[in-house]
């Protein structure tokens, strides 16, 4: 390693990652896994710069549901393992392991057993602009919710702090959940870095982290939101 070089540790929110990486990359729904964990790769290595060591990549995920569920509106069976999204995930997830320094970290979906109507069409039932004999398939979800993925998160932060394992550490995210974890690793020392991959934070977030700097595409306009 050379002398007085940084280590650097990376980490990123992967459902946040793929939510904005469909929204940056260009032509990002045709991109196969072995694409997008290239772009994730040189995305994060950009963020490492000349000279400095990458200790490593961490990736924040969940599993995807294998269950099998019936829509209530059609009573249509939905398979979530045989879903194009949940096929993804998984090959997503290969892909990943087969890359040099990195790390998943996999939580899991909380199952609520429910199914919830989607935000656009609940505001056309208030405004009595639909019925609810008007719903159709698309336009109820199945509730879930990511669980272990924050905690990891934050216990990677503090580990990597308290043990002085990196001088720096890039944490790509939109959430403002870090702010605890990443006071901790800038009392002892740590250069914290969010990446929002150009997503706008809010402006209490700056006196919490010592820079902010996204190496993805720039978007285009109206990309942000």
């Amino acid at each position: 390693m050379i002398m007085n070089a940084l280590k650097v540790a990376i980490l990123i929110d992967g459902g946040f990652f793929i939510k904005r990486y469909y929204k940056l990359y260009s032509n990002a729904e045709k991109h196969t896994p072995q694409e997008v964990a290239k772009n994730l790769y040189t995305m994060a290595h950009r963020h490492v710069g000349e000279g400095n060591y990458l200790y490593r990549i961490f990736y924040y995920d969940c599993t995807p549901l294998s269950k099998r569920v019936h829509n209530p509106i059609n009573e249509k069976v939905l398979n979530f393992s045989t879903t194009e999204q949940s096929k993804f995930r998984m090959a997503f997830f290969e892909e990943l392991k087969k890359k040099r320094k990195v790390a998943l970290r996999l939580g899991y979906l909380k199952d609520s057993g429910k199914w919830i109507i989607k935000p656009k069409y609940t505001r056309d039932l208030i405004k009595g602009k639909i019925k609810l004999e008007d719903l159709k398939e698309g336009g109820i979800t199945y509730e879930m919710k990511q669980k272990g993925i924050d905690i990891k998160i934050g216990v990677d932060i503090s580990t990597l702090a308290l043990k002085q394992f990196v001088d720096k550490i890039i944490l790509v995210s939109g959430d403002s959940d870090f702010v605890p974890a990443a006071k901790l690793a800038r009392r002892e020392g740590i250069d914290f870095v969010l990446d929002p991959m150009w997503n706008p934070i809010d402006a209490s977030l700056f006196e919490h982290i010592d820079g902010l700097h996204s190496t993805c595409p720039r978007p285009k306009q109206n990309t942000s939101n």
